[in-house]
């Protein structure tokens, strides 16, 4: 899919076809899409294609007048099907700055993107391709810590549940936001040694208003790398916690099993006793059969009072 856009009359409108100073948004496209995009926009089709390589790691390159950049975005996984939890993962996203356009490439469609097309952003001006690409960088950190938050909203109401369930479903949801955090720690890190790269001004021309937009980009990418970093933390502490609590639990049924088993055994002994040494198995009398049943429970009793004493009922 390929979409035109351009600002007019401080609008960002959609366009049928290209013209200069527009911004090109590529979305999976085919083998002919890409072709066809280099030419008209006169910039490598190696550029357009570097981001559809989902393995692609974030860097920024230039050559001839064009620049490459390449900076990982989130992107929503999948949702849990019982409590409508999320799981994140990232995806490279190309943005490719030529003469005359920029170019946007990714292998899905992003809400960042889509929410600078629908005119969410204020002060766009795709002619204006420097600020309009760190305006994009601006929106991939915002996203990032929106996603981070939304993780701990998922994590803290996992938390809730976590310890009065023996079921793995948490701790499989828990396994999930771990492996998202992982994620969003690598490509943001990431994410930062290209924008930094940037900064310095050696492959993009840099004004003072532009600058001070990326530096917003890079103040936000690094609360995320913070962010990111302590929920990891807190994460594998719950984990241990949770553990540790399982193994607990699983000891206290022991325990109990053990003590009624004990408890239990003293009646089979007594009845077994009387059982092999009285001929005929029956006591003689009437009302003799209550001695070994009161034996039974005064040693249940007793055996329930030693345990007790030492802790262990």
């Amino acid at each position: 899919m390929v979409e035109f856009y351009k600002t007019i009359d401080g609008r960002v409108t959609e366009l049928s076809g290209f013209t200069e100073g527009c911004w090109v948004n590529m979305v999976h496209p085919s083998s002919d899409e890409l072709e066809e995009i280099a030419r008209v926009a006169r910039v490598e089709e190696e550029f357009i294609r570097a981001a559809l390589d989902p393995e692609e790691s974030s860097r920024v390159e230039t050559e001839d007048d064009q620049l490459l950049m390449i900076v990982d975005i989130p992107m929503v996984e999948k949702s849990s099907v019982e409590d409508g939890g999320q799981m994140f993962s990232t995806l490279p996203m190309g943005i490719v700055v030529g003469q005359n356009a920029v170019i946007t490439v990714c292998l899905d469609d992003s809400i960042i993107l889509r929410s600078i097309a629908e005119g969410a952003v204020k002060g766009v001006h795709t002619a204006m391709r420097t600020r309009f690409v760190f305006q994009i960088l601006l929106r991939v950190a915002g996203r990032f810590l929106k996603n981070l938050r939304m993780i701990e909203r998922d994590f803290t109401r996992i938390e809730k549940r976590l310890y009065d369930s023996l079921k793995n479903e948490e701790l499989i949801q828990l396994l999930g936001l771990s492996k998202s955090l992982v994620y969003f720690s690598a490509s943001l890190k990431g994410n930062e040694v290209t924008m930094e790269k940037v900064l310095r001004g050696r492959v993009l021309k840099l004004y003072e208003d532009d600058r001070d937009i990326l530096e917003d980009a890079l103040i936000e990418i690094r609360q995320a790398i913070e962010m990111a970093g302590i929920y990891s933390s807190i994460l594998s502490g719950t984990m241990d916690a949770y553990a540790s609590v399982v193994s607990n639990n699983l000891n206290i049924i022991m325990k109990v099993l053990t003590v009624l088993t004990i408890i239990m055994t003293i009646p089979n002994i007594i009845f077994g006793f009387y059982g092999m040494n009285i001929e005929g198995g029956r006591i003689p009398g009437d009302f003799v059969w209550w001695i070994p049943l009161a034996i039974s429970v005064g040693g249940c009793f007793f055996a329930w009072y030693m345990l007790k004493k030492k802790n262990l009922d």
